[in-house]
């Protein structure tokens, strides 16, 4: 026997609808939100009346094109109606705003049952009467069993709410199955105002909050705009068919007597993705497939500094704190319309809190950033919403526009540390702090130690670091070198510690704990080996790149770099230095090091697979160019140098995602160690040959006295 049954929804399906499926009571509000602005409104009003009395109920009054009889018969009451996805698919804007529209599932509508037992429905459209719903969600589940059964009457009505030549849609829900509470009211009310992104100058679309008899919940909240004034640093961006571009604006405040600047990207620049996605892609860089399925991305960024000594020199800080802990992050826009939930508190789409627990001086974590990222919704369409109006659904576009904003984020981070230092070092100044000063963090850090229980393999790795920089110290007091740059480095290792500390305070993981001590370790081992002397020798400079082209030729030729040496083939004349051997090799490797990897930039690793092979090449020649001794010339043929020769060599200057910044400084350290220098000149200067057009590097040394 065959039988056939069909699917017969129970109608408690309806009320589960928008109970299950949404989140939250704010997000159910955010979804009649969306619902006014794909019925093309200009204005939402979200009225709270009677809260905390009799019979409260929210009202939602919208301006927008209203509902004829056909659409609420034929769509309205039709879970699932797909005629939204139908008219984005086709292209098909509204008359009055020409926008796409947001829903495409069809079930965005039932979100109204989230809040309420009991729903009205009032709409009128162009040329069409006004009519009326009424919804009792406790009769039409109690008293109908199945969905087809359940029967609500459309009424035509007097035209009282939307008079002759008016359209919009009313929706009053009452029964109200939450209490609203002053909190909640107020971040309701921050949630309606990131409905719309806050950078536009022309707002697309504007939802309004009132609770009448209560306006004092809403007195005293900050305005966005007040609060976006007081940023130190603002940024944008925009990625488009893999071109990249991008503005930087450093504004410090009054108090710290400090030049701002503003920097903009050169003709060609690059987006560099962050080192976990250059691994998972097989690519230093985004190129024009990474916005396949995405369309275009802007991104514009507002980020501010809570250093205690910062936030000193401010007005209305508390009220600062307060906005960046219940507001930071970056949220996600779709033509002018929030993307829910990515800028919400505590969802951190793109690791930013963890990264800076990894590096805390470095990095920017939620609670220190405004950012809004617009897509086109046109180009966007492979990023789907989840049902749950909880971001995008896992995808391969969802991870590249998650990596593209990573990557343009890292842009802005490496210009960031040049002032973040200035900033420093200004506040140390001014507070006669010595930058030697460590003990005392060092003793706090035991005390805390101690406290957890957390000795043993803990114990030893403090003691490690205090002996690590007590030796590191000794030499640098007695070497003569112990200048700005050091400075940095040791105000570095300051913070690194008291780092470590509060990670220890916040009971975070052993292995985080582990390893943020291993990293400040390793650092402090790196510093002390550049400083202890091993006793300088006369070389052969010639020998001694000979070693380093050898060391390096697995490297070189694994990424198919041609090694042009005229001083190995006797072209050039070699000459003699008093140096450490084991110094100038470390500092060739970070030079050769550098090229490798700037060249892929120039040069992606995707054109070699598919046969345009372009000629990644390194040139190392002498030159006696320069009065104060000969040098050795290290050229590239990559993108060249961005950063000023006064900032390349500073330590944790970077341009690298990702990066330490420290291979220059170690190589410049190498060279006054030795008594030699690090210069940038000309190409033509130093008869470096033009197919070499990227960067030229010449470590000078000093001529015998």
């Amino acid at each position: 026997m065959t039988a056939v049954a069909p699917f017969r929804p129970r109608a408690r399906l309806l009320q589960l609808l928008g109970d299950q499926l949404i989140g939250n009571a704010r997000l159910a509000l955010f979804e009649l939100v969306k619902n006014a602005y794909d019925a093309d409104a200009n204005q939402l009003d979200i009225v709270f009346e009677n809260l905390e009395k009799q019979n409260p109920r929210i009202v939602v009054t919208d301006d927008g094109e209203g509902m004829p009889l056909s659409t609420l018969q034929n769509i309205w009451f039709e879970p699932g109606a797909d005629h939204r996805e139908l008219q984005r698919k086709a292209g098909k804007r509204t008359k009055k705003f020409n926008r796409l529209p947001l829903g495409e599932k069809g079930v965005g509508r039932f979100a109204v049952h989230k809040l309420g037992n009991k729903i009205t429905l009032i709409t009128r459209a162009e040329n069409e009467p006004e009519y009326t719903i009424d919804i009792d969600w406790h009769d039409l589940v109690n008293d109908t069993r199945y969905m087809d059964e359940a029967n609500v009457r459309i009424v035509e009505s007097n035209g009282s709410t939307f008079k002759q030549g008016e359209t919009g849609t009313k929706i009053i829900i009452s029964e109200l199955r939450e209490t609203w509470s002053r909190g909640d009211i107020r971040r309701l009310w921050a949630n309606v105002k990131s409905i719309s992104s806050p950078f536009k100058e022309e707002e697309v679309f504007r939802a309004n909050l009132s609770v009448p008899g209560k306006e004092e919940w809403l007195s005293k909240l900050p305005d966005v705009q007040d609060i976006l004034d007081q940023a130190i640093w603002h940024y944008c961006f925009w990625f488009e068919d893999g071109k990249f571009e991008w503005e930087y604006k450093f504004k410090p405040i009054d108090a710290l007597k400090i030049k701002g600047r503003s920097l903009k990207s050169e003709k060609n620049a690059t987006l560099q993705l962050a080192k976990d996605d250059q691994k998972k892609y097989g690519t230093l860089t985004a190129d024009k497939t990474f916005t396949d399925g995405i369309g275009p991305v802007c991104g514009e960024f507002y980020i501010f500094d809570r250093d205690a000594e910062i936030m000193s020199l401010m007005t209305n800080t508390n009220l600062l704190k307060d906005f960046l802990d219940e507001n930071g992050g970056i949220r996600v826009y779709r033509d002018g319309i929030r993307v829910h939930n990515y800028g919400e508190k505590g969802v951190d789409w793109l690791g930013l809190d963890l990264r800076r627990v990894n590096v805390p001086t470095r990095r920017i974590s939620n609670n220190l950033i405004i950012g809004a990222i617009d897509l086109s919704l046109k180009d966007s369409q492979k990023l789907v919403e989840k049902t749950n109006r909880e971001g995008f659904v896992e995808s391969s576009e969802y991870e590249r526009l998650r990596s593209l904003v990573l990557a343009s984020l890292i842009e802005f981070e490496n210009h960031r540390q040049e002032d973040k230092q200035q900033i420093n070092l200004l506040l140390d100044h001014a507070k006669g702090k010595s930058v030697l000063d460590i003990h005392k963090p060092i003793e706090e850090l035991r005390d805390q130690i101690e406290k957890r229980k957390l000795g043993g393999e803990l114990g030893k790795y403090v003691d490690t670091i205090e002996r690590q920089y007590n030796e590191m110290k000794e030499v640098v007091t007695h070497s003569g070198v112990a200048n700005i740059s050091l400075a940095i480095v040791f105000h570095e290792i300051e913070r690194g510690v008291k780092s470590l500390n509060t990670a220890i305070k916040s009971d975070v993981s052993f292995d985080l704990i582990k390893r943020q001590a291993d990293d400040l370790s390793n650092l402090l081992e790196g510093f002390s080996m550049l400083l202890r002397r091993d006793g300088k020798k006369r070389h052969d400079i010639k020998d001694i790149v000979k070693e380093s082209l050898f060391l390096n030729k697995s490297r070189t030729e694994y990424h198919n770099v041609t090694v042009s040496c005229p001083l190995l083939t006797d072209e050039q004349r070699s000459f003699e230095c008093l140096a450490s051997r084991a110094m100038l090799l470390g500092a060739l490797s970070n030079l050769i090091d550098n090229a490798l990897y700037w060249m892929r930039v120039r040069w992606p690793d995707a054109e070699y697979q598919h046969g345009e092979k372009k000629k990644r090449a390194i040139y190392i020649g002498v030159t006696d160019f320069f009065e104060d001794g000969q040098a050795l010339i290290i050229a590239d043929n990559g993108p060249g140098i961005k950063l000023k020769p006064a900032d390349i060599v500073k330590p944790f200057m970077t341009t690298k995602p990702d990066g330490m910044g420290l291979g220059m400084y170690y190589t410049n350290m190498v060279m006054e160690l030795n008594g030699g220098r690090i210069a940038f000149p000309d190409r033509e200067d130093v008869n470096v040959p033009a197919a070499y057009d990227g960067a030229v590097i010449a470590l000078v040394f000093k001529k015998d006295e």
